[in-house]
């Protein structure tokens, strides 16, 4: 079980400290995630994430710090965006895709390193964009005595970014797991009891069968989630054999496991953004008055979390950038090529473009399976909210913050046990 492993864990001191470490950083993201920007109006700001849902929903990926327009509001998102951005710029540029596929660790850091210098100017724009947008005559959030102080919370801001990803990349480095992903987990962990509180809060005896269907849901979600993200496809692998000097080598069968979700939550994360763009601009133009303000009127009512339109086209993006996605991060032709050089061929298909198609036939088939399932993850919500009455952005059942949860607590328990294995190894 995973609780014997955290104290097998806990008995070998170099793991302790890894575990201690990453507990640190939790801590010190959670404070930096307490410390506003100057000039807010905090009346105004709880007014707004009232009445505006798309960002209750970002902010549930920041652990509460967009609501509170703290020092990390932006979270990780210039720096997930940066990579992004140069993952799909491989499909562009020879160069870029050789680095980063071709050259080994050195290619990863190097690739690692544009990213991060990337990762400054974006912050600045996206820090520039809330700032500009919500200390506009529309949202009044956020009000300056002078432009020096507006340029002082974008320095804050910029800052604040930066610095949630060195700590992200230190996790990495000196701790268990991907630092990244393992800050947005805290992000998403530190909301819970507050929807906790509020699901006690607003519960009535009348409301008792909706809830109890809502934690069945639940479980049901979870353990959903556990199993495609476990799931497999084992294509069967042989390897030729081969005489060197005085020994037969080769002989072997083995597998090549096809994930069912190999893109991951990227696709939903693409999707959100697309979908947060229009309604955002249209809300702030939505007090313009006449054909303007009716028009980003109507937007805003299209693009409404429970809006039908909403969730056909949040589904809809999500498979389709599941497919964009594993298409620029896996590349059949490689796979094919590397089993060549290295002896091995599928039983029954011939090496080269042969192996090629037929990997990606057997991909386009398992990924149809999981870009539904994703789909489905993201607008689960918006489904279950109304049938239970139970507020469509808990924890519990919040779709994208419940696939994200699960996958960083089977990706770390996975590693600890790694780690412990390796040491048992050690020992005999």
């Amino acid at each position: 079980m995973w609780h014997q492993t955290l104290i097998q864990a806990f008995k070998i001191k170099e793991l302790r400290d890894k575990i201690l470490f990453v507990l640190g950083a939790f801590v010190v993201f959670r404070l930096m995630a307490n410390i506003p920007i100057i000039g807010i109006d905090p009346n105004q700001l709880k007014q707004f994430f009232g009445d505006f849902g798309i960002f209750q929903l970002l902010g549930a990926f920041t652990g509460g710090s967009l609501d509170r327009f703290s020092l990390v509001m932006l979270g990780l998102g210039p720096y997930i965006t940066a990579i992004i951005i140069f993952q799909l710029m491989t499909m562009i540029f020879p160069t870029l895709e050789r680095m980063y596929k071709e050259e080994g660790e050195i290619g990863r850091a190097k690739f690692n390193q544009y990213a991060r210098i990337a990762t400054v100017p974006l912050a600045m724009l996206q820090g520039w964009a809330m700032i500009s947008l919500l200390s506009g005559p529309s949202a009044r959030i956020l009000r300056f005595n002078s432009p020096l102080e507006m340029f002082s919370a974008l320095l804050m801001i910029t800052a604040g970014a930066m610095l949630l990803m060195w700590v992200g990349e230190l996790v990495t480095e000196k701790g268990i797991g991907n630092g990244v992903s393992l800050l947005i987990f805290a992000g998403i962990m530190a909301d819970f009891p507050r929807n906790i509180r509020q699901m006690i809060e607003a519960y009535d005896p009348s409301m008792a069968p909706g809830y109890i269907a809502f934690f069945a849901m639940a479980i049901v979600m979870v353990a959903a989630v556990v199993l495609v993200n476990e799931a497999r496809r084992n294509i069967p692998v042989s390897y030729a054999k081969r005489v060197r000097g005085t020994k037969m080598a080769g002989g072997t069968s083995t597998y090549l496991p096809l994930s069912v979700n190999p893109a991951g939550v990227i696709p939903i994360i693409f999707a959100l953004s697309v979908l947060v763009f229009p309604a955002m601009v249209a809300k702030f133009f939505e007090s313009a008055g006449g054909w303007v303000g009716n028009f980003a009127g109507a937007v805003v009512s299209l693009f409404s979390i429970d809006s039908v339109f909403y969730m056909a086209s949040y589904f809809i993006l999500v498979v389709m950038f599941t497919y964009f996605y594993t298409a620029v991060t896996f590349n059949p032709k490689q796979i094919s090529g590397n089993l060549q050089k290295m002896g091995g061929f599928i039983p029954g298909i011939r090496p080269g473009q042969p192996t090629a198609d037929f990997l990606r036939y057997i991909l386009n088939r398992v990924l149809l399976f999981g870009a539904v399932f994703l789909g489905l993850i993201a607008v689960m919500p918006q489904i279950i909210g109304p049938f239970t009455g139970v507020n469509a952005f808990s924890f519990l059942i919040g779709g994208t913050s419940l696939l994200i949860a699960v996958s960083v607590i089977l990706e770390t328990v996975r590693q600890i046990r790694a780690q412990l294995q390796m040491r048992e190894y050690e020992t005999f």
